[in-house]
């Protein structure tokens, strides 16, 4: 197996040893080199011997170099590897829910341990093998996002729709027993794995603490666009009020026991059940902001410090604001509390209808630039329409439907800011400063 290189960096220790562009990688001191997780544990030493094909021929080379600086290779793919797709079939998956004509990438379903480690994504442990497990642990890749979402085998493989879902639970406890700390998320679906079941789910993973590290608990989501799919409902606010008690019960003990609570709640869970959200030291490090556990908390704490650093001014300026309608009512009341420090700065904002998506689709993340122009095409948009920059793809260029923000402001004749959404860069927007 050989790993074409694309090109070498200048002035790095590959460079100065010879390696070059268009040479295959083979080996880092003895050691095949499949993919990224290979390159980036065995390229850390301060001695490496490196062999490479260059044409027909089996080069090696000796570098030395500071521990953990980069090697100074490049690959055509980051991962030096096909991405691997998930095998899995799940009830409540969100790509098969995405209505046609979206950005392409879209609709691949990604179930890739190393993306897990590298950017944070969720793996189920379906394609991975015992293998897979023991390179885990002998490179203590930690932490490792699992979506676990049932811990009974039976029901695991009946949300899945994987006869394997089941006997890979099996992998846990190896994990947990070898120090690799652990992120787990249950989609919750009703009267599937909930109740009973998602009492005995997190019971089973609390056996795992300290290395569980987090639990989110995260209502299932659910579009416009299910044909022919599994019959799901939304959650109604009985059934999510069911829920937070669960975990409740659960973190109170997991907090005696490790000092932690361990299971948390997704911020949509309590708006379904109408309950009042945590304030902000409920949520320990944070572990689960991405599944949208303690964004609202977090938000009001930073836009509360940002405020309380600003004198205030007379200035009048008028800007607006798109956003996803779950976040509308909360972005509003921050911006009110700014009024008595900036009593003439405006920052409207519109919360976006999602009606490419439909169905309960309401988060800002998933707002698309065809929902903007529609909604917003009579509105008074003031001197700058700001978009956050959850709402278009890491480049900043493209929404999910490929609109791109430049269509957008020729669509409403109207200069575009797109901009992050802290809560100091949401005080930022208020004031201008984007």
């Amino acid at each position: 197996m050989s790993i074409a290189i694309e090109s070498v960096t200048p002035h790095t220790p590959a460079a100065r040893a010879g390696i070059r562009a268009g040479d295959r990688l083979l080996s880092i001191n003895g050691s095949v080199i499949r993919d990224v997780l290979d390159y980036r544990f065995y390229m850390i030493d301060t001695r490496l011997s490196v062999e490479v094909l260059r044409g027909e021929e089996t080069l090696r080379f000796s570098i030395r170099k500071p521990e953990y600086d980069e090697l100074g290779l490049e690959f055509e793919d980051y991962l030096m590897d096909r991405q691997h797709c998930c095998a899995n079939k799940c009830v409540f998956c969100f790509v098969d829910q995405l209505p046609k004509g979206m950005r392409e990438t879209l609709y691949f379903k990604d179930d890739d341990s190393r993306m897990s480690f590298l950017f944070g994504s969720y793996v189920t442990l379906t394609n991975m093998t015992d293998e897979d497990i023991a390179r885990i642990i002998k490179m203590h890749i930690s932490p490792i996002n699992i979506s676990v979402h049932a811990t009974d085998p039976e029901l695991r493989v009946r949300m899945m729709k994987n006869p394997r879902s089941g006997e890979v639970l099996r992998y846990l406890p190896q994990l947990a027993a070898h120090h690799i700390r652990i992120n787990a998320q249950i989609v919750i679906c009703p009267g599937l794995n909930d109740g009973e079941q998602l009492r005995r789910s997190l019971w089973d993973l609390g056996q795992y603490a300290p290395e569980l590290q987090s639990i989110a608990l995260v209502p299932v989501g659910l579009t416009g666009h299910r044909e022919g799919l599994y019959s799901l409902r939304m959650m109604i606010p009985a059934e999510a009020a069911d829920c937070i008690r669960i975990a409740d019960e659960f973190g109170a003990e997991m907090l005696r026991r490790h000092g932690s609570r361990i299971a948390f709640c997704a911020d949509e869970l309590y708006l379904i059940a109408g309950l009042p959200l945590p304030d902000y030291d409920y949520y320990e490090d944070f572990d689960q902001l991405g599944n949208g556990v303690g964004t609202t908390a977090l938000l009001r704490q930073e836009f509360a410090a940002a405020l309380a650093e600003e004198d205030g001014d007379a200035e009048a300026s008028r800007f607006s604001l798109a956003t996803g309608e779950a976040a509308a009512p909360l972005l509003r009341e921050l911006l009110e509390t700014a009024r008595e420090k900036f009593p003439h700065r405006r920052l409207t904002v519109y919360g976006i209808p999602n009606r490419t998506f439909g169905g309960g689709v309401n988060v800002t993340g998933l707002v698309c630039g065809r929902d903007i122009i529609e909604h917003l095409k009579d509105q008074p948009l003031d001197d700058t329409l700001i978009l956050p920059e959850i709402m278009l793809r890491d480049e900043k260029d493209r929404f999910l439907d490929d609109t791109t923000p430049q269509e957008v402001s020729a669509a409403l004749n109207v200069p575009v800011a797109v901009v992050g959404m802290s809560g100091a860069e949401l005080l930022d927007a208020l004031l201008g400063r984007f």
